[in-house]
Parts: C-alpha cells; sequence; structure tokens
C-alpha cells in the first residue's frame, strides 16, 4: 500500500435532519448541537465556568482561615462553602473536562466524523449541565448542602441538616451521573465500532486507550453512587433508615458505598489525564513513548485495583485487623502500575530533544507534584499513621496533589497542546510561562504547608482555630498560595478569550504531532475527516510525514 493511499472512514449513527452546524454558528445552533466537537467545546466551557465558581467559594474558605479565630464567615456558610466547593471541583470541573477532551478528540483520533451516538453525546452533555444548575439551586431553595463533598452519614440525615440542600446535592448528582454512564457507552461504541480501518487496538493512541479504559471503570462505579444517593433521598423524604442507626441503619454503609464509588473516582480522574501526558510527552520529546504495552496494561491493572482499595479511607472506624491489613497491602499495590507509567515518561524524555513548551511545562512539573501526591497517599495505607493523620489537613494537601496536581495539571496541559485544534489560534506562550509559574507557585505555597499543619495536628473542616504555634502563619501562606492561583486562573480565562480573536494562526500540525486530529484543518470541518491516512502504527501522521524515518520505526513505534 502507497503511503499516499487513504482509507475509508466508518459513519456514525445520522444526525436528526436540522441539528446539525453550519458556518454560521448562532446561539441555538449551539444548544441544539449533535456534532462531537461543539459538544466538546461546551464540556469544556462548562468546566471553565464551575473553576471560577468553585475557586470563589474556596477564596472565600481561605479568608476565613487566613488567621486564628476569624469571623469572616459563620460555621453554617463555612460549612456550605467548602461542601460546594468539593463537590463542583470534583463533579463539575474535572469530569467535564475530562469529558470534554474525550468527546472532541476521540473521534478524530480513531478517524471517526462523529461520536458513535450523536444525539446521546448532546444527552450526555445537558443531563451535566443541568445537574450542576441543580445543585447550586440549593442555594436559592433554603441552603446549599453542608457536610462535605462525601455528605457522611448521619450528618447527611434530616435530623442534622433540615434545609433542602442535600436533596439537591442527591438529585444533582444523580443527573449528571445518568449523563457520565451514557457518555461512558457512547465512548466505549464509538472506540469499538468506528476506528478506521487499519487501526487494530495496538494501533490506538494510548489517549483513546484510557478513555476505553475509564468507560469501563465509570459503568463498574457509579452504581454504587446512585444506589447510596437513592437510598439517602429514601431516607430524608420517606423515612427509609438505611444510614439511621437510632432505627436499625447503618452510618458505615454509606462510607462503603460511597468510597466503593469515591476511590474508583480517584482513577476516574486520573487515567484520561495520564492519556494526556502520553500524548505530549512523546511529541515534545520528539521520540515515541517509550513502553506502549506497558502504558497501556499498567492503566488496565489500576482499573482493576481501584476496586480493592476502598477501605482505605475508613481505616479509623475500626473494621478490625484483618480488613486494615488486606485494604492496606492493596493500597501499596495500587502504587506500582502508577510508578510504571511515571517511568515510562521519564524514559521517553531521556536522550530526546525537549522543546519546553507550555504544554510540557506542566507535564513536568506534573511528574513532580503528583509523585508528592502518591507518596503522601502511600503514607496513608500504613494504617498506624492513617490513624494519626485521617482528618488532618494533611489529607487536605494529599487530596489536592493528587486532583490539582495530577488531573488539572494534565487538563491544563491538554488545554496548551490541544488549543490550536480546537480554535485554529495559538495560546501565548509567554503568558503562558507566566500563567504556569504563577499557578505552580501558587499550588505549592497553598498546599505544601497543609502537610506541616496536619502533622501539627490541624483538623480539617473546621471554620476556625486556636492561635496555637505555627499554625496562623502556616495558614496565611496557603492562603496567599489561594490568591497566586487565583489570579493565575483569571489570567488562563482571559488567554482562552483574547486567543480566540488574537492568537496567531495555528496551522493544522503546529507541533509537528503524530496522530490522527493533526490530518485535518484547526478547526476541524462539520465532517472531520473525507479520507484518512493510513494507519500501520500508533503514530500514523508521523509516518506518513516521515516514510524513510528508520530511526523512528527502530524505536518501536510500529506495532504490527
Amino acid at each position: 500500500m502507497s503511503r499516499l493511499e487513504h482509507i475509508r472512514i466508518p459513519e456514525p449513527e445520522k444526525p436528526l435532519p436540522g441539528l446539525t452546524i453550519s458556518s454560521d454558528q448562532g446561539l441555538i445552533q449551539w444548544l441544539s448541537s449533535v456534532d462531537h466537537k461543539q459538544i466538546g467545546i461546551m464540556y469544556l466551557w462548562l468546566s471553565v465556568l464551575f473553576i471560577l465558581v468553585g475557586g470563589i467559594e474556596i477564596l472565600l474558605v481561605r479568608i476565613q482561615l487566613a488567621v486564628p479565630n476569624n469571623h469572616f464567615l459563620n460555621p453554617e456558610v463555612f460549612n456550605q462553602l467548602f461542601t460546594m466547593h468539593g463537590t463542583t471541583m470534583i463533579f463539575f470541573v474535572l469530569a467535564p473536562a475530562i469529558f470534554g477532551f474525550a468527546t472532541y478528540f476521540v473521534p478524530l483520533m480513531i478517524g471517526a466524523n462523529d461520536m458513535a451516538f450523536p444525539r446521546m453525546n448532546a444527552f450526555s452533555f445537558w443531563c451535566t449541565l443541568f445537574g450542576g444548575l441543580l445543585l447550586y439551586f440549593s442555594y436559592l431553595a433554603g441552603g446549599a448542602p453542608d457536610a462535605g463533598w462525601f455528605n457522611y452519614a448521619p450528618l447527611n440525615q434530616f435530623s442534622y441538616s433540615s434545609s433542602p440542600g442535600i436533596d439537591y446535592y442527591c438529585s444533582g448528582l444523580l443527573l449528571a451521573g445518568i449523563g457520565t454512564v451514557s457518555a461512558s457507552v457512547n465512548f466505549i461504541v464509538t472506540i469499538f465500532r468506528l476506528r478506521v480501518d487499519g487501526m487494530g487496538l495496538k494501533q490506538m493512541p494510548v489517549f483513546v486507550w484510557m478513555i476505553l479504559i475509564n468507560s469501563f471503570l465509570i459503568l463498574a462505579a457509579f452504581p454504587s453512587l446512585n444506589a447510596a444517593l437513592v437510598m439517602l433521598l429514601l431516607d430524608r423524604e420517606l423515612h427509609a433508615h438505611f444510614f439511621n442507626p437510632g432505627n436499625g441503619g447503618s452510618a458505615l454503609l454509606w462510607q462503603h458505598l460511597f468510597w466503593l464509588f469515591g476511590h474508583p473516582e480517584v482513577y476516574i480522574l486520573i487515567l484520561p489525564v495520564f492519556g494526556i501526558f502520553s500524548e505530549v510527552f512523546p511529541v515534545f520529546s520528539r521520540k515515541p513513548i517509550f513502553g506502549y504495552g506497558f502504558v497501556v496494561a499498567s492503566g488496565v491493572a489500576i482499573a482493576l485495583l481501584a476496586f480493592g482499595v476502598w477501605v482505605h479511607h475508613m481505616f479509623a472506624t475500626g473494621l478490625g485487623n484483618t480488613v486494615n491489613n488486606f485494604f492496606a497491602a492493596s493500597s501499596l499495590l495500587i502504587g506500582v502500575p502508577t510508578g510504571v507509567k511515571i517511568f515510562n515518561w521519564l524514559a521517553t524524555m531521556y536522550g530526546g530533544s525537549i522543546r519546553f513548551s507550555v504544554a510540557m511545562l506542566f507535564a513536568i512539573a506534573f511528574l513532580v507534584e503528583f509523585t508528592i501526591g502518591g507518596l503522601t497517599g502511600i503514607s496513608f495505607a500504613i494504617v498506624p499513621i492513617d490513624w494519626q493523620l485521617t482528618d488532618t489537613y494533611y489529607v487536605v494537601a494529599h487530596l489536592h496533589y493528587v486532583f490539582i496536581g495530577g488531573s488539572l495539571f494534565g487538563l491544563i496541559s491538554g488545554i496548551f497542546y490541544w488549543y490550536p485544534k480546537i480554535s485554529g489560534r495559538m495560546l501565548s506562550e509567554k503568558m503562558g510561562r507566566w500563567f504556569f509559574w504563577l499557578f505552580v507557585i501558587g499550588f505549592n505555597l497553598t498546599f505544601l504547608v497543609q502537610h506541616a499543619l496536619g502533622a501539627m495536628g490541624m483538623p480539617r473542616r473546621v471554620y476556625t482555630y486556636p492561635d496555637l504555634p505555627g499554625w496562623g502563619i502556616l495558614n496565611m501562606i496557603s492562603s496567599l498560595g489561594g490568591g497566586l492561583m487565583g489570579i493565575a486562573v483569571c489570567l488562563l480565562v482571559y488567554m482562552l478569550f483574547t486567543s480566540r480573536k488574537t492568537g496567531q494562526i495555528a496551522g493544522s500540525d503546529p507541533w509537528d504531532a503524530n496522530t490522527l486530529e493533526w490530518t485535518t484543518t484547526s478547526p476541524p470541518p462539520l465532517k472531520n475527516f473525507n479520507l484518512v491516512i493510513p494507519v500501520r502504527s500508533t503514530r500514523p501522521f508521523r509516518d506518513w510525514k516521515r516514510p524513510d524515518d528508520t530511526d523512528w520505526a527502530r524505536e518501536g513505534v510500529n506495532n504490527e
């Protein structure tokens, strides 16, 4: 087969007449769109909207905690703010951003013209949006939820929280969960059925692999959360007493159901990001990814092991040494496949000709920040240490080094990497470097000191604290770092808006990239491809641009 020969493209389910997007994109066309690219963009803007809202909430919390014995917020408002912040960031910032990138780029990366079910794709987005709006309607309906993003029993019972906030929490997350599950089904069918001829499983980009694994993980994890939310609604509205110990229920049942979802949720929010890094590192190192098979296999291993570690969130509940020892061992074990990926990325960079773009800077920073988060997570697998540090600010620090230093750093790297393809314009590398340093410095100022606060015994979820030695100055540093992060996020949003009009024209392949999405125009047309270049490896565009690059072939890119 000649390198100039092209391949036919499998067609998705046909969209409804009149609902496709013309070049004249008005508001009604956006609202009625079933085009995967526009739905992906709406997911991303939804994430931007909620990160601004969630950021304001946590900045108010950090103002309250900046000094001891502060009365800027009262306890009720404080509890609502930190609950809404955590729920917003996990369910309506990180998750929609991941689905935005996946919705936009999975069809492009597998040579398809749309998702398998375009209508379901739109349905998934609108469920997520209205789930978030329903959650925030609680502010107008008598009070937001106030029992933490994990919503522990018995605090979630009507006798402890009589405002309707927790009812809206349940309803909003149930609706968003329907969107998440339906999107996952769509990704699975799309990846299995619409890959271009020649792209077998061994030729799929790592990002597509991670989305596929993640979709199965979602289908296995979300039923536990959805069941818990329905049971809680029955408790609060119909007095069912599933989680009320005074009437034969079990408060620990909520923790088991929630964390059976909640710990896989950590990997649901990080596996797609691993896929983003597995695209960024090879492109900006000018090398193929080291150990493609190990990167994919370690993702599968993480997904399987994710369901055997949830009880390490419950070591302090008194389940007994046998249970604790089993889950301590499994929690240590899951660090192995994650470490495999870290070494694969380091080996990818080793000996490469590295371009320090902003996308690559965030990828490198991730290696440092996520490793810190991983090591502190391993410390929680040691039961006596967990007993001492659980429910302290050490947990808060660990959580944010995983979710921000891991998931959010990866999503930002993806923004700088793929923004030219989405918009046809480049983000400013100069301004991006300012953003990078403001965000990284602010992040470490905010959360690094919280490890010390936790070790010193400061409990989390308290609206104020006494003037004990060291607590005041460390909290002030943390609050100042939060302010820097807020400035950085505002700078990023400014760049996203202004670059749409004033950014440098990108062209179809500004990074000299490797995968199929870079073979079409920037931004892609309504129909992504008429013809697709031949796919013989995990890097088909590189093969097509450099057919005589024998060094590239020797480095293991060809998987045939």
